[in-house]
């Protein structure tokens, strides 16, 4: 399996994001047990610390429990307490940004809106 990891961040930060988007797209629901570190460290040729490091972020953070002998699961909680804390990151880091853009391009609500329908091939000019 290969993946491109980027070198402008930690890769066990990286690690920590795909699983919480697992998480946030369905992939892993609570109650799920997330790959074991070595198995994720030989499919990602990673080291098993890194992915440790990864894991026990989100133990830190409630979003897995570690089960003596079993192994990490997504806790109950897990995708509701990340929904919130990811729209809460997006209207507070993200969305600025998006609406500076959009007061920029001097883009209408209708046409941000429609853009992406089926059947609409072109915005309005």
């Amino acid at each position: 399996m290969s993946v491109q990891w980027s070198d402008t961040t930690p890769i066990y930060l990286q690690l920590k994001e795909r699983v919480i988007a697992m998480m946030l797209d369905g992939v892993l629901k609570p109650g799920d047990a997330l790959p074991s570190v070595r198995q994720v460290a030989a499919d990602f040729q990673l080291n098993p610390i890194t992915v440790s490091r990864a894991y026990q972020e989100l133990a830190d953070e409630d979003l897995v429990e570690k089960r003596r002998g079993l192994g990490m699961y997504v806790t109950d909680g897990a995708t509701h307490k990340l929904l919130k804390s990811e729209r809460e990151h997006f209207l507070r880091e993200e969305w600025p940004a998006v609406l500076k853009r959009i007061e920029r391009l001097g883009l209408q609500i209708e046409e941000l809106l429609y853009a992406n329908q089926p059947g609409n091939k072109e915005l309005k000019q």
